[in-house]
């Protein structure tokens, strides 16, 4: 079987929401914590409207007509970027599906994605802990740094 990866559409809300659900219970389970709140519908209505709005890029891989992951891009400014760039705020991969070029099949994607917006890089943050430390790996086989920091937040 050969991986399929296409710029997901409003019609593909309900599957991002599904599995941006399973990502972050995945993480969740690992940092035995409960970080983030989920809500399947609101999911599903902030999915449709920034993919409408053309805020919020979504790749979409199938196996056949199976969805097995996705990679999530939005536009981002810094002037320490010395330009725009894409930031990847959602990555998942199913897990029956991993370790089979999946990831990196969306990573290249994304990257092609980049360049033709112009965007002078592509930022992804994992957290600095050692149940990471296999996605961390991932993103440096495929091409990315550490760049430094901790990603912290402050809930308003």
């Amino acid at each position: 079987m050969t991986v399929q990866i296409a710029r997901a559409g409003i019609q593909d809300a309900d599957v991002i929401a599904t599995m941006v659900g399973e990502l972050l219970h995945d993480i969740m389970a690992a940092v035995n914590n409960k970080v983030f709140g989920f809500h399947h519908a609101d999911t599903v209505g902030r999915a449709r409207t920034w993919m409408k709005d053309g805020l919020y890029t979504v790749l979409l891989a199938h196996l056949d007509s199976t969805p097995v992951g996705f990679l999530a891009l939005y536009e981002s400014y810094a002037l320490y970027t010395e330009g725009v760039y894409g930031t990847i705020p959602e990555f998942y991969v199913r897990s029956p599906h991993r370790s089979q070029g999946i990831g990196s099949a969306l990573l290249a994607e994304a990257k092609q994605t980049g360049r033709v917006q112009g965007w002078k890089r592509l930022e992804v943050t994992t957290p600095p802990l050692p149940q990471f430390d296999r996605s961390l790996s991932f993103y440096q086989r495929n091409g990315f740094t550490i760049s430094g920091g901790r990603k912290l937040k402050l809930i308003l």
